[in-house]
């Protein structure tokens, strides 16, 4: 098991080629909800990103990959299947996942947690859209930055992130965020009830084989 907060960042074809992983470890709802997707890349990065956050189960639990009881539940129609991701069994460890365009991202934490990934070069928007996710502080900054681009997209993955732990008050929340050059990924982790920011694993962590030079 690893105790604390951690994240891992990967790209799709990074957790699809690695060994012993596959739709076989999947649920059965899972299963058919990815055999609903009609595009092929996206049904790629989904069953990535699920086979990732089982994979950071596993690791915080000491349960095997496809033994974690990974559940989903949606406060908000009260059914099962889609939501905030959580392991029933152990009531007290918060999961997230995340997937966008051939990148996906997964994070386990001693209580509440968010995870965000996109790829660098996207610019989020429209500005309507902007103000209503966007807490304002943090939109007027980036508004005001040189280049206003880079510094929204990673206003958005802070905002997204803070959104996946639950939207606890912002005093509550530790917040990691950055820029995987080698996956050109930017990222956000936000914690809640831990006394330290999450530690970054790199895809070897978890995936197995070497570590790459550079870092994650």
């Amino acid at each position: 098991m690893t105790p604390g907060a951690f994240a891992v960042v990967a790209t799709t074809r990074e957790v699809l080629d690695a060994p012993g992983l596959g739709p076989h470890l999947l649920a059965p709802w899972e299963l058919r909800r990815l055999a609903a997707i009609r595009v092929p890349a996206r049904a790629d990065d989904v069953l990535a990103a699920r086979l990732l956050l089982r994979l950071c189960a596993a690791r915080a639990t000491g349960r095997p990959p496809a033994a974690t009881g990974l559940a989903q539940h949606c406060p908000d129609c009260g059914r099962s299947g889609h939501g905030r991701p959580h392991l029933p069994a152990h009531p007290g460890l918060g999961v997230s996942v995340s997937h966008a365009d051939g990148l996906v991202a997964a994070a386990a934490a001693p209580g509440p947690v968010g995870v965000d990934v996109e790829p660098a070069a996207r610019r989020p928007g429209p500005l309507p859209v902007l103000r209503r996710v966007l807490p304002g502080p943090d939109l007027r900054e980036a508004l005001a930055a040189p280049d206003a681009g880079p510094a929204l997209l990673r206003a958005w993955v802070r905002a997204e992130a803070r959104f996946k732990a639950g939207r606890p008050p912002p005093e509550d929340v530790r917040l990691k965020e950055w820029t995987d050059h080698r996956r050109a990924a930017v990222v956000a982790v936000a914690t809640v009830a831990v006394t330290a920011g999450p530690v970054l694993l790199p895809p070897s962590a978890l995936l197995g084989g070497p570590a790459p030079a550079g870092g994650p």
